[in-house]
């Protein structure tokens, strides 16, 4: 049986990271005395005077370094490989992942909630570009996939990303405060879960 390339083994790394920030997002309110999970975001575990920072660090410790091996890894991994519609919205969301990491790394949430101050504002302008970022990604994926039938898979995995982000977007806007952090947790795990997709067809072979 023939081995796979060191290349194709990265992609594992973007189920590594899906699992470590599920578990942060799972564990973290442990630390984090009075969190409602179902009304309050998941930054606000990751918040500069959170209680839970200290545990979220440990837990998603994985998910940002092995989120950003996987993606990158895919983008070596498509050269030359599917359509060039489909190889932008990996590169595209590549891009993504790279705001996101050094984004939220350098503007965290001063306070949970939003509290209006200078890195809370900066929070705020990272997450619309992730979130346009994002959207740019999966279109290219869906238009990319449905073009061709070889990559129908591409196409459908994306649309239910595209959902999941839409029911985040609109929900946030619609649903009872107190229900905020449910419909919230659609649009975050969106991208982790696809960084995940995209890590498990790089293993597989991409095409």
């Amino acid at each position: 049986m023939k081995r796979k390339p060191f290349l194709n083994w990265c992609g594992l790394l973007g189920v590594v990271s899906l699992l470590s920030y599920a578990v942060a997002v799972v564990f973290s309110p442990l630390a984090y005395p009075g969190y409602r999970w179902m009304a309050q975001a998941v930054s606000d575990l990751s918040a500069a005077n959170a209680p839970s920072l200290s545990l979220w660090n440990q837990l998603s410790s994985l998910y940002g370094v092995c989120g950003i091996v996987c993606v990158m890894m895919v983008c070596v991994g498509v050269q030359g490989k599917l359509t060039r519609l489909l190889r932008l919205g990996v590169y595209l969301f590549g891009g993504m992942n790279w705001l996101s990491c050094v984004g939220y790394s350098m503007f965290p949430l001063s306070d949970s909630g939003y509290a209006g101050a200078f890195q809370d504002v900066m929070h705020m302008v990272v997450t619309a570009g992730v979130v346009a970022l994002s959207i740019a990604a999966l279109v290219c994926f869906i238009v990319g996939g449905v073009r061709e039938k070889p990559y129908r898979s591409y196409a459908v995995w994306a649309a239910i990303a595209l959902e999941m982000m839409m029911v985040g977007a609109i929900g946030t806007g619609t649903v009872p405060i107190a229900y905020f952090g449910i419909v919230e947790r659609f649009s975050v795990f969106a991208a982790v879960g696809f960084n995940a997709v995209l890590g498990v067809k790089l293993f597989r072979g991409i095409a």
